[in-house]
């Protein structure tokens, strides 16, 4: 995909070596892509799987959650917030997936010899059903599998894939993102996001303050049916500074200023659920947990590391994306590259403007 940055869009902080959520030690990430088919059979859809710890086992890590606008779903968040803690990977799909993803992930994890004789899954959903038939649930326990299986660490690809396949931001095709971030302060430490990026509205959208939407006026996709959801988005968060769940929900909450600088007002449509989680785990001894965290007063460079980073993952999905065609013919199309650097450059937001 062209990198931003590498054209010139100056985002601020220092990125990891991948600018990605596995710039985190261990994490992983995998996805499953299904295109076929045209017309009222078209297939747009797929899964992401996100691994905090790897396939290694089923490690809980310390995490929390928040919902900016709730018209949406992520499973196994009430346990999330009664033990703090998460246990095996993160799904993403579409909206009507969710259910078999889910149960996909238990058999996953029995196959694997986890010991729990019970698990809740989070599996969180964005609605894709503008470009796919969404009623046809094409994805299966087999995809979930595979994206669970070929999860690795490394460059993480973007856009049109897994549960981003069919997703749409601001008119424009949308889908996964990613953006890192490291710090030298309050300790060494990386904070990586994640996105399934399938919301807003075109006169809305915005990158690093100029008002884009504006500026690309047309390549609108026909008006959608009467009903359908406005959009969504799921941001994961993941750190590996020592964070105690109550200091994760704030890292969380902060995800929405970084989703309201790319132009998001949380419609009353939107799903809009943020998932936050930390590989720094506590050591056990002599049947006690020791819990190291840093300081509530801190964490300011990690908020500034999340909202930074969490407006690029979406700009990254939007530029990674490209043109679909799918159900019934309808046609969303990539952000135009040329004209949106040319908007950067109006406003003196491009790295080449004087």
């Amino acid at each position: 995909m062209p990198n931003p940055r590498d054209l010139g869009l100056p985002f601020p902080g220092k990125t990891g070596p991948l600018n990605a959520i596995t710039d985190l030690p261990g994490l992983e990430v995998g996805h499953v892509t299904l295109i076929s088919g045209e017309g009222e059979a078209a297939v747009r859809t797929g899964v992401t799987a996100v691994l905090p710890c790897g396939k290694d086992g089923a490690h809980t890590v310390p995490a929390a959650w928040f919902s900016l606008n709730g018209n949406g779903e992520m499973t196994g968040t009430a346990w999330i917030d009664e033990s703090g803690g998460l246990t095996g990977p993160v799904m993403l799909t579409n909206t009507h997936s969710v259910g078999v993803v889910r149960d996909a992930v238990v058999a996953w994890g029995q196959a694997r010899g986890w010991a729990e004789a019970w698990s809740l899954p989070v599996v969180a959903e964005t609605y894709d059903g503008f470009l796919n038939y969404i009623n046809g649930f094409h994805v299966m326990q087999q995809h979930a599998f595979t994206a669970l299986n070929t999860a690795a660490g490394g460059a993480v690809t973007q856009g049109n894939v897994g549960g981003g396949t069919g997703m749409i931001v601001s008119g424009f095709k949308g889908g996964i993102g990613t953006s890192s971030r490291v710090l030298d302060a309050p300790m060494p430490c990386t904070v990586g996001i994640l996105v399934q990026a399938n919301f807003g509205v075109r006169e809305d959208l915005t990158i690093l303050g100029v008002p884009v939407g504006q500026e690309i006026p047309d390549l609108l996709p026909e008006r959608k049916e009467s009903g359908g959801r406005d959009g969504s988005i799921i941001i994961i968060v993941a750190t590996d500074a020592p964070l105690l769940p109550h200091q994760l929900r704030r890292l969380a909450r902060r995800a929405a200023l970084g989703l309201a600088r790319t132009g998001s007002v949380a419609h009353n449509g939107s799903g809009d659920i943020f998932l936050a989680f930390s590989t720094a785990t506590p050591e056990v001894h002599g049947g006690l947990e020791h819990w190291r965290a840093l300081p509530s007063a801190s964490l300011d460079p990690l908020f500034k590391a999340t909202v930074e980073a969490t407006e690029e993952a979406i700009i990254n999905a939007l530029f990674a994306a490209e043109t679909m065609t799918g159900l019934r013919g309808r046609t969303v199309h990539a952000l135009p590259h040329t004209r949106t650097l040319e908007a950067m450059r109006k406003y003196g937001r491009l790295g080449d403007s004087n």
